[in-house]
């Protein structure tokens, strides 16, 4: 099959994130867009980034892109399009779509109309005029964009943040791939002690430690594209196999947690052990103001709860006054921490040396970040 043009989408503000993950596993040839980074690969590709992308959405493959201002031109449009090249004839192929600054507004009329397209085209190629999409499913999206509409297949199905570790979670719970982006855009490495004093669900400790082991987030999952004929049993299991034997179980974490609410440790403690973390990651049932995070130069990162999670503003800015607090007990620690509150700076006592524009959800936030001083480098003996 030719090179396949592939989407990695991106939560808004992670697009860069999602592009250096890209180029850490050799995609060089990258377009970052709003929300999304293209890149070129080919079936083993869908695989391999759907089992390690930790911070991306979901892996398409671009199947088509044109101009649409009438019903008539997106029929066409998608009619011209090869479906059949990926969909058999007992395929399932359901259509998402959504709409911005384009002519063709109703979205409900704009999927009907590429599901009529995509099943004339497939009558075009199995001569049936019926087909039972009782096998696998193939996700079609039409995106319209400034009347230019963009044709999808998802290859991931559920959304790369559902890793299979957290069953439950806490109120408005941070998600894995998000908590993923924080750690990476901390700088954090595996031999600094790391620690969260608002750890909820425990999903910031966990995907560090994912990280810090280089454990491809996708293993423990299913994805909807492992039921496509294209790609077979054999590709799926050498991409696994890649991730298992990339795996860096030897080093020591130095990972811990803590939090006031009981229920959020237990939580905790049930996603930590579905991780295989239950040896490394420590927690403890403490409000901010006792909690005493162990070790030199070590990165605090964590979600600290705001009125809209926990259903008090002043108990919010009580947290956070302490958590304020907490750090100058800790000037060698770096610190950073996700929030739509404009008062952190206020509470730590000083600027950010970096803020970064992030939507955790639909809620917009900053990323604070407050640099401390690096660990020393170890003398080199002669």
């Amino acid at each position: 099959m030719k090179e396949l043009h592939l989407i990695a989408t991106a939560p808004m503000g992670l697009e860069s994130v999602v592009a250096r993950e890209l180029k850490e596993l050799g995609y060089n040839d990258l377009q970052v867009e709003n929300s999304r980074v293209n890149f070129k690969g080919g079936l083993a590709d869908i695989a391999r980034t759907n089992l390690w992308l930790r911070t991306a959405g979901r892996i398409l493959i671009h199947m088509g892109k044109f101009k649409a201002t009438t019903f008539e031109e997106l029929f066409e449009g998608v009619k011209a399009l090869e479906w059949p090249e990926w969909i058999p004839a007992d395929g399932e192929f359901p259509v998402d779509g959504r709409s911005h600054k384009s002519l063709l507004s109703s979205v409900p009329a704009c999927q009907s109309i590429v599901k009529k397209a995509v099943v004339e085209k497939m009558k075009e190629r199995y001569g049936t005029e019926w087909f039972p999409e009782d096998g696998s499913k193939y996700g079609i999206e039409v995106s319209l964009l400034n009347d230019e509409a963009l044709l999808t297949l998802d290859t991931s199905g559920a959304g790369l943040h559902k890793r299979g570790y957290r069953l439950v979670s806490t109120l408005a719970p941070i998600r894995e791939s998000m908590a993923a982006a924080l750690v990476q855009l901390s700088r954090w490495r595996p031999e600094r002690p790391l620690y969260d004093p608002f750890c909820g669900s425990g999903t910031i400790l966990v995907e560090a430690a994912m990280i810090g082991w280089n454990i491809a987030p996708g293993l423990r999952r299913s994805f909807s594209s492992e039921g496509w004929s294209l790609l077979s049993k054999e590709l799926w299991d050498a991409a696994r196999e890649e991730a298992y034997d990339a795996v860096k179980d030897d080093i020591p974490l130095q990972i811990s947690g803590s939090d006031i609410d009981p229920k959020a440790i237990e939580i905790a403690e049930t996603a930590i052990k579905r991780a295989g973390f239950a040896g490394e990651i420590k927690l403890a049932n403490i409000p901010v103001a006792k909690a005493r995070p162990q070790g030199e130069y070590g990165v605090i990162i964590t979600n600290p709860p705001y009125g809209e999670r926990l259903g008090d503003d002043k108990e919010a800015e009580a947290a956070l006054r302490q958590f304020g607090l907490m750090r100058l007990h800790y000037p060698t620690w770096s610190v950073f921490a996700i929030s739509p509150s404009n008062q952190v700076e206020h509470y730590m006592g000083r600027p950010a040396d970096k803020k970064r524009k992030l939507f955790n959800g639909r809620i917009q936030t900053d990323f604070y970040q407050f640099f401390g001083p690096l660990p020393p480098r170890e003398k080199k003996h002669v």
